[in-house]
């Protein structure tokens, strides 16, 4: 009895699992879009950051980087400002400030992941379905059908019903690819701030303990320009003025090697 009724159900063709794995690929392309703009519009990459925050520690003007950090608009330029509120409290304040920070941005950067994952893991399971279906409706029709005409449209039954597993594949692969590449950019964006974090902390201890570390500013990447990579500045005082042109309105876009 319950064979039976499976087989009724079967019976009713692998459309709706086509339908459901169109309907899937155009969620994975969305969430893959979505994501990829958010990691390209409100990121930057590390030398940058890390040069921004170096070049001003080395004079030694705390509420100097708190304002570089405001005119950036990336995240990890949001989460170093938060953190900083509690840098008057000690290292050891930053530094939880900073991992809370962080924890609580995790769902931000994660944002529809877990549905990327489970396409990308599910996906070729559903195409599978769809072919099962479709052999078990072909074989159904066979055993119906004595003629050479049936056996004609048994094989393309099944050639039809493999089709679906064709294209479980063709949905499950992009959302896997883009699933591991966000989340090697969320890993790449916390070792980063985790970096910071360190740094900035060793300063603060520093500073605890009345030693004044004497650092120089960082050299930034030569600026582009309309006409070629841009002049390299030769002197630190030069570095230092355009570092701090670029703060002021990211009035330079640094070309990083």
């Amino acid at each position: 009895m319950l064979v039976e009724s499976l087989l009724r159900l079967a019976l009713l063709g692998a459309s709706w699992v086509m339908y459901l794995l169109l309907g899937l690929s155009v969620v994975s392309i969305g969430v893959m879009l979505e994501r990829a703009w958010y990691f390209f519009r409100y990121t930057e990459r590390e030398r940058v950051l890390s040069g921004v925050v170096h070049n001003v520690l080395a004079t030694g003007d705390w509420t100097a980087l708190t304002e570089a950090l405001k005119t950036r608009r990336s995240i990890e330029a949001d989460i170093l400002v938060r953190g900083l509120t509690f840098a008057t409290a000690g290292a050891t304040a930053f530094e939880h400030a900073m991992q809370g920070e962080l924890d609580q941005r995790r769902g931000e950067l994660g944002r529809g992941l877990n549905l990327l994952g489970t396409i990308g893991s599910n996906g070729p399971f559903v195409g599978l379905l769809g072919t099962v279906i479709g052999v078990i409706e072909s074989f159904h029709h066979l055993g119906a059908g004595n003629d050479d005409a049936a056996m004609a449209a048994v094989m393309a039954g099944i050639a039809e019903a493999l089709v679906a597993t064709a294209v479980g594949l063709f949905v499950a692969i992009p959302a896997v690819v883009s699933y591991n590449a966000f989340q090697a950019k969320i890993e790449a964006l916390e070792e980063s701030l985790r970096a910071l974090t360190k740094t900035i902390c060793a300063e603060l201890e520093a500073e605890d303990r009345g030693v004044r570390v004497t650092r120089q500013p960082t050299e930034p990447p030569p600026p582009k320009t309309p006409g070629g990579k841009g002049k390299r500045p030769k002197t630190v005082e030069e570095a230092a003025s355009l570092s701090t042109a670029n703060l002021d309105g990211d009035a330079i876009v640094w070309d990083v090697d």
